[in-house]
């Protein structure tokens, strides 16, 4: 199997990964925000199953022997390595921690062509992490999205002693811009799409710059702020850097090339005044600035800025056209002695390359998804938002009258709906000790109840202890969250997608096909195994009730290919995140329904929070495995 991982370049936000990190201890501290793309250039590797050992060589990026590794697939091998420095330690890091949590055999990687510069800001040791990841991933079928290749390339990285942060490893995402959020240990990462080629040059400066004293000097000025230079510091990594990634992403989106160059440029210029006092042997960066400022270059670019860390490390500019970019980097390699880059990020339709390339040969799709079965219908939390009645009866059991005219309990309606769509097996998920409160609406009628209902009930009665047939009660020993609710079913399912309807919703649809109906046929045009949510157009200011999501119309108004989810955001949030949709009517946003078509692989994410114990607001949640897939 052949694969390419390209690099990673910073387009905006530098050190907001880590120092929105801080916010795991000290929420007082603002949110890191950045942008960033896969180069044109990257990692190239052919890679193949081993059954017992990691066998590893490597091309540096002037086509020399870099070296070879052969270890055996242990974990005391694999971590002495990882831990002892140097570029065979991040495959032995990535190696350690996927054998950690997954059965797999080793691995034979050939990395035979190197087209990415090293040590320039440019994440050269995250591609190979990624690299890694992708690899075990693809032999040996874990089903990882490109977030969770990302979650294990970064964990591989830091048994190495690496100080960088979590943003290197979104070139897991390839080619394509994405705006990426750190809030302590939570990441977001939303794709951004272009209506039109962007084209950049990056430079390597041939000079130096030490990272690690960077990234040391910086961080003295987190968590808390001990002087004003502290406090400047994280008043540019925090408020300053959101306002000019926003911006950056709206220029983006609008394919605003000018934009772009001058958020560029005052960007250089805060971090040279918040930052550049924190280190000023690093990053004073002569070098750098020069570069900036030459004169030759100005008629053919909108902007530039440094790279990764800076430092005299790189340098990026945004120039006017590919004709711009030639002359660029012409004009930097004869008359600056500089090794030039080209980048262009493309719309979606004109990428060179997929987000995920792997040149293997795979049979045309022809079979249908797998049909949907079974639901899961969580009844087991404590109703406190509907005290005094919860303590008296089940919330799932109050009564609700139907449109046929029976007094039903509000379980019945959700299982009668999902059994009418096309289910043919249900599970609730209950407290023990509360079976009984739900067994009794599917028990036989006695001689005596006969006597005392009507003709109708009887035979209601009688639909519904054949209905019971079809339905299990599973217990969830401790309420750990709605994931984790979930989570329980996951033996009952044996693997079968599963649709699932939270048990204190009532759905209502505006048009003759039922809600989960409505899932079922989006379920059936989907590809195979995945996911579906369903969403529901909310006023922004009731926002903070549910989770909302945005990305991009298939279908407009029916069908949307999600790239972001936030659990529950304020107002204010949906702004930062831009969840809004712009097809939306103004002041709305598309909010969580309460029904969702899980495919296996959401069990498999959630097995992993909850054996790694994953939690948000002290809960497993679910809404953090959906993002996983993204």
């Amino acid at each position: 199997m052949q694969l390419f991982v390209p690099g990673r370049i910073c387009l905006f936000g530098e050190h907001s990964d880590w120092a929105g990190g801080y916010r795991r201890s000290h929420p007082e501290i603002d949110r890191g925000y950045a942008i960033i793309a896969g180069t044109n250039q990257g990692v190239f590797a052919e890679v193949r199953p081993h059954p017992s050992k990691l066998i590893v060589r490597s091309t540096l990026d002037d086509g020399s022997d870099g070296g070879a590794l052969e270890l055996p697939m242990e974990q005391e091998a694999l971590l002495s390595t990882a831990e002892a420095g140097g570029f065979f330690s991040y495959i032995a890091g990535v190696a350690h921690d996927i054998a950690a949590h997954f059965e797999v055999g080793g691995m034979v990687i050939d990395n035979h062509q190197t087209t990415l510069p090293v040590r320039k800001g440019l994440s050269s040791s995250a591609a190979i992490c990624v690299l890694t990841a992708r690899a075990f991933n693809r032999l040996y079928h874990l089903n990882l999205s490109p977030r969770g290749e990302m979650a294990y390339a970064y964990a591989g990285e830091l048994l190495t002693g690496s100080q960088c942060g979590r943003m290197d490893q979104g070139c897991a995402y390839g080619e394509q811009p994405i705006l990426m959020t750190f809030d302590g240990d939570r990441m977001e990462v939303q794709p951004l799409t272009l209506p039109q080629p962007l084209y950049f040059v990056i430079a390597d400066l041939h000079a130096t710059k030490d990272t690690k004293r960077i990234l040391e000097s910086l961080n003295r000025a987190f968590p808390v702020a001990e002087s004003s230079l502290h406090r400047q510091a994280q008043t540019y990594l925090g408020p300053i850097n959101a306002r000019i990634v926003r911006s950056a992403v709206a220029a983006l989106q609008a394919g605003d090339a000018a934009q772009i160059g001058a958020l560029m440029q005052e960007a250089q210029r805060h971090f040279d005044a918040a930052l550049q006092p924190l280190c000023p042997d690093q990053l004073t960066a002569p070098k750098l600035h020069e570069v900036l400022a030459y004169g030759p270059i100005q008629p053919y670019i909108y902007g530039g800025k440094g790279v990764g860390s800076q430092g005299d490390g790189a340098v990026q500019f945004i120039v006017r056209d590919e004709a711009a970019q030639i002359q660029v980097m012409s004009i930097l390699e004869r008359e600056l002695g500089l090794t030039g880059l080209r980048l262009t990020l493309a719309p979606a339709s004109g990428r060179a390359r997929p987000v995920c390339t792997a040149a293997v040969s795979v049979p045309a799709r022809t079979e249908h998804p797998p049909s949907v079965r079974k639901a899961i219908i969580p009844a087991a939390g404590y109703g406190t938002r509907m005290f005094p009645a919860s303590r008296a009866m089940r919330k799932e059991l109050f009564p609700v009258i139907s449109r046929e005219g029976w007094v039903k309990p509000a379980i019945l309606v959700l299982i009668e709906e999902a059994l009418a769509a096309g289910i043919e097996e249900i599970a609730l998920i209950v407290q023990p000790g509360h079976e009984s409160w739900f067994e009794a609406l599917f028990t036989p009628l006695s001689v005596a109840e006969q006597r005392k209902y009507g003709e109708a009930q009887t035979a209601y009665a009688e639909e519904l202890t054949a209905l019971g047939k079809r339905v299990t009660l599973i217990p969830q020993v401790s309420q750990e969250g709605f994931g984790h609710a979930v989570y329980c079913a996951h033996e009952w399912l044996s693997g079968e997608p599963s649709l699932l309807l939270l048990g204190d919703h009532l759905f209502a649809s505006s048009i003759e096909l039922s809600c989960a109906a409505q899932m079922m046929a989006a379920y059936a045009s989907c590809q195979p195994r995945q996911s579906v949510v369903g969403l529901l157009p909310t006023p922004i200011e009731s926002s903070h009730l549910y989770g909302a999501a945005t990305g991009t119309w298939v279908e407009p108004g029916r069908l949307l290919q999600v790239s972001r989810f936030i659990e529950k955001p304020t107002p204010e949030e949906v702004e930062q995140h831009l969840l809004r949709l712009a097809d939306l009517p103004p002041g709305q946003v598309l909010s969580f329904l309460g029904q969702y078509i899980l495919s296996p692989a959401v069990f498999t994410i959630l097995a992993r929070h909850i054996e790694q114990d994953y939690r948000e607001q002290g809960e497993v949640q679910l809404t953090a495995c959906l993002e996983a897939l993204l």
